[in-house]
C-alpha cells in the first residue's frame, strides 16, 4: 500500500483546507447537537460521496435539529418539507401553473430545487408521494410534463423517519431505500449526554435559533468540491475491491435474509470507505475503513426473512456476522 500523504495548507480549493473545513463542520454541529458523533460523521461522508442519508430514531432524539445544524454550518441553500399523509408529489417537485396575464403555463419549482432538502418524517406520507423523490435522488433532476429540469449542485436529501413500529408510518419501498447512501440510527442519549442537553437548555439554549447558539457557516461549495476531488484520488487496491464484493455476496447467501446487498450497495460501500479513509488522513483504503462503514451503508439494503425477524435477528446482526466470516485481506 502507498504511504499516506500530508497536505500543505492552502486556499479554499486545496485538499488540506477542504479537510479542515469539514472537521470544522463537525465542530459547528456539535454546538447544537450533543453526543451524536457517528451520525455527524455519516452526514459528512454522504456529502463527500454525493449521497443521501436516512436518519431513523424515536421522536425527540434531535434528528431534525441535527439536519438544521448541518444546513446552518454549510454555505448552501436549504429547504424543509414536512411529510404528511395528505402531501402530494407536486408539493415536492413543483407544477405547471396557468398565468392568466400571458395565457401560458409556467413552471413553479417545488422545494426539491435546493442544495439540502430536509424530508422530515418521510415515512408518514403514502408511497406515491415518497416515490416522487426517486428521480431527484438518483438522476438529480425532476421531470414535470415531460420536461427534465436539473437540480442544483450540490444536492443532498436528508430524510428523517420514525421506526416502522410507530403508529401512522408507511414503510419505505426497497427501491427508495436503495437510493439512500447511508441509513443512520439515532439512539437515545446516554445519561451524561442527556444531562448535558438539559444543562444547555437551562443556560438558555434555543433549538429554534441556531444562530444564537453560535452555529456559523464554515464550509463552502468550493471546499466541498475540492474534498470530493481528493476523495476520488484515494487509492483502492484490488484486494480491498474483492473484499467489498465478498462481503456483499455473502449477504446474498445468508439464510436469514430474503434479499441481500445489490451491486449498487457494493459500489456505495466502496465509495463510503474511500471517503472515510480520506477523512482520517489517508490516501488509501484499508479493511478497517470498509468495516467502519459497512453497517450504515448496508443495513437498509437487506431484507430479513419473516422467521428470522420473529427470532429477534436484526439486519445489523446479520451484517456483523458476515464481517466476522469473510476473510480480511492482508
Amino acid at each position: 500500500m502507498m504511504a499516506p500523504t500530508t497536505d500543505n495548507a492552502g486556499p479554499a480549493g486545496d485538499p488540506s483546507s477542504a479537510r479542515a473545513s469539514l472537521e470544522a463542520l463537525r465542530a459547528e454541529i456539535a454546538k447544537a447537537v450533543v453526543g451524536q458523533d457517528p451520525a455527524v460523521t455519516g452526514l459528512v461522508v454522504a456529502l463527500l460521496c454525493r449521497g443521501h442519508v436516512l436518519l431513523e430514531g424515536v421522536p425527540g432524539v434531535a434528528k431534525t435539529l441535527l439536519v438544521r445544524a448541518l444546513a446552518s454550518a454549510l454555505e448552501v441553500d436549504t429547504k424543509r418539507v414536512q411529510f404528511t399523509p395528505d402531501l402530494m408529489p407536486s408539493d415536492i417537485t413543483g407544477s405547471l401553473v396557468y398565468d392568466a396575464r400571458t395565457a401560458e403555463f409556467s413552471f413553479q419549482p417545488g422545494p426539491v430545487f435546493t442544495n439540502l432538502l430536509l424530508a422530515d418524517e418521510i415515512n408518514r406520507t403514502p408511497p406515491k408521494t415518497q416515490s416522487s423523490l426517486l428521480e431527484a435522488m438518483e438522476e438529480r433532476q425532476v421531470t414535470v410534463d415531460g420536461t427534465p429540469r436539473p437540480l442544483p449542485d450540490p444536492f443532498l436529501v436528508v430524510a428523517t423517519q420514525n421506526p416502522v413500529e410507530y403508529e401512522g408510518t408507511y414503510p419505505l419501498p426497497e427501491a427508495q431505500l436503495d437510493r439512500f447512501l447511508l441509513k443512520l440510527t439515532i439512539p437515545l442519549p446516554s445519561r451524561q449526554d442527556e444531562i448535558d442537553v438539559l444543562t444547555r437548555h437551562a443556560a438558555g439554549f434555543d433549538p429554534r435559533d441556531l444562530h444564537a447558539a453560535g452555529v456559523r457557516p464554515v464550509a463552502s461549495p468550493a471546499q466541498l468540491e475540492a474534498a470530493r476531488a481528493a476523495v476520488a484520488k484515494t487509492t483502492v487496491s484490488p484486494e480491498i475491491t474483492a473484499y467489498v464484493v465478498d462481503i456483499c455476496r455473502a449477504t446474498r447467501e445468508s439464510p436469514s435474509l430474503s434479499l441481500g446487498v445489490s451491486p449498487r450497495g457494493a459500489t456505495a460501500l466502496l465509495a463510503t470507505s474511500r471517503a472515510w479513509a480520506w477523512l482520517t488522513g489517508r490516501d488509501y483504503v484499508i479493511p478497517d475503513d470498509v468495516k467502519a462503514l459497512a453497517l450504515p451503508t448496508l443495513r437498509h439494503r437487506v431484507q430479513l426473512r419473516a422467521e428470522a425477524e420473529m427470532e429477534g435477528v436484526t439486519a445489523d446482526s446479520v451484517i456483523n456476522a458476515v464481517l466476522a466470516h469473510v476473510p480480511v485481506p492482508r
